[in-house]
Order: structure tokens, then sequence, then C-alpha cells
């Protein structure tokens, strides 16, 4: 299994039905999960993919993390810790005994001991495993949007890739309340100037209309006279 594919539709469904089931399964960190990339867990909880895309709890060590489906792949059977046999001790060989030795009229002479030559091992401490610290993945940034085109202002917000309101109209007078919480230089004065522009343009178009309704008013006035 390529530990780099991520959890498809599928195997979230399948992880779903073995947690109703009481079982926790095994899953892999894809490369997308960063320097735990290769390293097994367990499934613990799915929670709403609708409020964040980590909805994947997953055990891992003493934590319990939530991870996107990208993160994780399905574990091959038989993945964890493998246990090394511990090698068989070689069995000893008993020392050989040394015949006897008989000597006629000679004078004994003692043996000259032999010391055997003293062989040094040395043994390597067991190469320590590098522990690698799992960093807790933050919530996705929410980012709310003032927007202004062809005459109208808008809001919007999104967390992460997830629209949580859509762009939807505010009056003029909203939109500088809400400008006026941003202490950026230039901010609040180009959001007046343009509402300044939007007035007068308003107020022209009053006066025009005003004058086109007395001209309506004065031909009818004629119309009714002329009854």
């Amino acid at each position: 299994m390529d530990a780099g594919q991520g959890l498809s539709t599928s195997e979230v469904q399948s992880i779903r039905e073995a947690l109703a089931a009481g079982r926790k399964p095994r899953v892999v960190f894809t490369a997308a999960a960063g320097q735990i990339a290769g390293q097994v867990g367990q499934v613990t909880e799915l929670t709403d993919p609708e409020v964040s895309d980590e909805f994947v709890v997953v055990r891992f060590g003493r934590d319990e993390l939530p991870f996107s489906p990208a993160d994780l792949a399905v574990a091959p059977k038989g993945s964890g810790r493998r246990v090394e046999p511990k090698p068989e001790p070689e069995p000893e060989t008993p020392p050989a005994v040394a015949a006897p030795e008989f000597v006629l009229d000679t004078p004994r002479v003692p043996a000259q001991r032999q010391e055997e030559p003293k062989v040094e091992q040395t043994e390597k401490p067991p190469a320590r495993r590098a522990v690698k610290a799992v960093k807790p993945k933050g919530p996705a940034g929410l980012t709310v949007t003032l927007a202004y085109a062809d005459g109208e202002w808008t809001v919007a917000a999104q967390q992460g890739s997830k629209a949580l309101a859509k762009p939807y109209v505010v009056k003029p007078a909203e939109a500088l309340k809400m400008v006026a919480l941003v202490d950026v230089p230039g901010v609040q004065e180009a959001v007046e100037q343009i509402l300044g522009t939007e007035r007068a343009e308003a107020e022209q178009q009053a006066e025009k209309l005003r004058a086109e309704l007395a001209e309506i008013e004065a031909r009818l006035a004629e119309l009714r006279e002329a009854r």
C-alpha cells in the first residue's frame, strides 16, 4: 500500500463501521503528516467533517490528535513493532584435561605456564532511536472580508477552505462601523471617500428626478385646465 495516497471515501466509511463495531483500526501517517510520516497509530474517533477537514482522531503514543484523510492511509497487516528473537547461548566447551606425565630417572622440571592472549571486546552501546516530537495541528485560519464593488458593500467569512458565510450585502453605515474597528491609516479615509462620492451621485440623481417630477406635474396641470 502506498502511504502517500491518503484515505479514500470508502476507506473512511470502513473505519467508521469498524469504530461502530468497537474496533480501533490502525493507520499509517503519510508524507502530508510531516515528520511523523511512516509511523503507525490507531483511529479512536471520527468527528463531523462539516466542522473541520481534520476529523480523524488518531492515538499516537500518549496523544490523541485530529488529522485530515490526506494525512493518513490504511496500515498494512502485520505493521507495528517487531520483537527480535534473543540469540541462544552457545554451549560451553569443557576444558581439556592434560594426561599425567611419566618420567623415568629424570628430574621433574616444572612446566612453564603459558598465558593465553587477552582479547578485549568492546561492545557498542545500542543506538538510541530519535523520538520525533509530534506537533499538534491548530484550527484552520478564519478570514472575514469586507468588499466594495458596483456600488454595494458585502461581507464574507471563510475558515480554511470552508465558506462559513457567503457574501451578503450590508448598509454603508454598517461598513463604516466595521472599518472604524481597524486602526490602519488610510483605510477609513478611503471608505469615507467612497461614501462621499456615492452621496454626491445620489444627490445629483435626486435633483434630476425632482426636476422631471416638476415638469410632469406642470404638464398634468395644463391637461386638467384644458378639460
